[in-house]
């Protein structure tokens, strides 16, 4: 008897098509409600729609609802996106994920199936929107490209459009789950034609695309000043983002309430208002801007990765991938074993078990440039030989795990480099 096929299984047996005419219409009207909903506005410097032929959309990848904010600039045409593997296993965003032809892609680590469905897509006519970041913002600034992006536009050598989303991050935060109502401008322009992808080098091409979706959603509120609908609650879970106390250096040691974070171990206490402005209140400090925390974060676990003898580890519970019934609810994974997890020079390593069963790995640190994060900042993944393993940490310390894995990988040599656009706006 025929043993049944798993969700992998079907899901890399698949050959993409163009997303049907009908249903795209449809889920543009819904679109459409939601962008009026989130007061979301569109400027064009050019216009991808009226483009002969399949074209590229690229943008910094503000939200986890970044379809929003895409799709409509470049309608009537339809695109078919690249979204997270791990997407296409929730239920019910894997039913609509494959009705509208989206490309599953395993972030962070080669996906020869992807690169596959992005070019017969094409040849069939078909446009494309990639998030050349990777993963949706974790602190409201874009990341650097991860390394392939200009590989792959130069190979494809159509024309490149993008969308600047700003406010996006704003709306949909990495660390909260809640909607915060408030404003998104969407910018859109010409990035590349096809005539500059053939001249440029694989690192011009690079460069631009840093500069040009470089973005901090704070820096941007700064000159702004809207007002972001937190209900009271707008220090909710910020602690998993903002960690580090900026007064005595410790962490994971705030405690938040309100609109009001406090360090235990010091008292130094800052709040955060509607337009996230930060204030110290009394004789407490803090950095002007919340990305200005984040960055003091990431510098010190980049000066912690020089230590001779560095390592960091805990314990934590693994989850994987269902193989037949897919999640449901905010299931990200189905946990099914623990460990330790550890990092140091010689790259990521885990001892445990999974299943029942002795479970172990040893990645570089040029193999882990970063995490995925599914939904917040609760728990991290990567791929282990193309297989999905997902951590949650005991001291759910996960955004200091993410600062000193790609810190790591930088001091090492690793391929994904930090740039100096990311906390600007140019």
């Amino acid at each position: 008897m025929k043993q049944k096929a798993t969700l992998d299984e079907k899901l890399c047996s698949r050959q993409l098509e163009l997303p049907n005419g009908l249903l795209y219409r449809i889920l543009m009207v819904v679109v459409k409600l939601l962008n009026m909903k989130t007061k979301t506005n569109f400027t064009y410097n050019a216009r991808p729609a009226e483009e002969e032929g399949p074209i590229v959309l690229i943008a910094n990848h503000a939200s986890r609802v970044d379809f929003q904010f895409t799709a409509p600039v470049c309608f009537p045409k339809k695109l078919n996106y690249v979204v997270g593997y791990n997407e296409f296993f929730r239920f019910p965003t894997c039913i609509l994920l494959k009705l509208m032809q989206v490309i599953p892609k395993k972030n962070f680590t080669p996906d020869t199936y992807t690169v596959r469905q992005i070019l017969r897509v094409v040849k069939k006519g078909g446009s494309i929107c990639i998030m050349p970041e990777g993963m949706s913002s974790i602190t409201g600034m874009a990341q650097p490209v991860i390394p392939g992006g200009a590989k792959l536009l130069k190979k494809l050598g159509l024309p490149v459009y993008y969308s600047k989303i700003s406010g996006g991050y704003l709306t949909y935060t990495k660390h909260c789950l809640d909607e915060r109502v408030g404003r998104i401008d969407v910018s859109v322009n010409r990035m590349f034609t096809p005539q500059q992808l053939r001249e440029l080098s694989l690192e011009e091409i690079e460069d631009t695309m840093n500069r040009l979706l470089a973005h901090d959603d704070y820096i941007w509120n700064k000159q702004q000043q809207v007002t972001f609908k937190g209900k009271g609650q707008m220090a909710k879970q910020l602690d998993t983002l903002l960690y580090m106390c900026p007064r005595c250096g410790k962490m994971y040691d705030m405690e938040c309430s309100g609109n009001t974070m406090r360090c235990r171990a010091c008292g130094n206490t800052v709040e955060l208002d509607e337009r996230y402005n930060l204030r110290p209140v009394g004789d407490s400090v803090c950095p002007e801007l919340v990305t200005d925390w984040t960055i003091a974060e990431r510098k010190k676990a980049a000066e912690d990765v020089r230590r001779e003898g560095f390592f960091h580890e805990g314990h934590v519970r693994i989850g994987v991938l269902p193989d037949y019934k897919n999640l449901t609810g905010d299931s990200t994974s189905v946990i099914c074993g623990d460990g330790m997890l550890r990092l140091d020079g010689d790259g990521l390593h885990f001892e445990g078990s999974l299943r029942g069963e002795p479970f172990s790995f040893r990645l570089s640190t040029e193999q882990v440039p970063t995490f995925g994060m599914c939904t917040d900042i609760s728990r991290f993944y990567t791929f282990v030989e193309g297989r999905f393993i997902e951590f949650y940490p005991d001291d759910g310390d996960v955004l200091r795990w993410d600062h000193l894995t790609e810190e790591m990988h930088r001091y090492r040599g690793g391929k994904w480099q930090n740039t100096e656009y990311r906390h600007t706006e140019p």
